[in-house]
């Protein structure tokens, strides 16, 4: 879902803010997001500057990647697992009681956002290059992308 949320100035650059939101499975659900992303800033004035992409939430993070089963699938988990495991001792569970605290850790090592120059009003990828969003929680969620576009018209 794309709701178009704002528009502004800053110093003569134009803003235009959109919020979309992306339902995911949870428990390392990797979801490319690049087209919902790119079909947003259809929808705007903005064709030069910078978008700046962030996930609301605690639990998940952003990052660009080749988007292709063996990536998506595995890799990406198998690499997290190493790095923060799901079964490991997490004082965020004793404190809060739940079980996600590798989840916590998990998105604070990739990050909330990322920024990806606009040029003509494409997105400036690579070939093989896509928007990831990466679920890290341990159940399905509805989550919310903000997207922020500073630019010319």
């Amino acid at each position: 879902m794309h709701e178009r949320t704002g528009n502004g100035t800053l110093s003569g650059m134009h803003v235009e803010t959109h919020r979309l939101r992306v339902s995911t499975h949870g428990n390392n659900h990797v979801v490319n997001v690049t087209d919902l992303v790119a079909k947003s800033l259809r929808t705007g004035s903005i064709r030069d500057g910078l978008v700046t992409v962030f996930v609301v939430g605690a639990t998940a993070g952003l990052t660009t990647t080749e988007f292709e089963p063996g990536l998506a699938e595995h890799d990406l988990e198998a690499v997290f697992e190493k790095l923060a495991p799901a079964d490991g001792h997490y004082a965020h569970e004793a404190t809060w009681h739940d079980d996600n605290g590798h989840s916590h850790v998990r998105a604070s090592l990739l990050g909330p956002s990322l920024t990806v120059p606009l040029v003509d009003g494409r997105l400036t990828l690579g070939t093989w290059q896509q928007i990831v969003l990466l679920d890290f929680d341990t159940q399905p969620r509805e989550r919310v992308l903000m997207v922020q576009v500073l630019g010319n018209a």
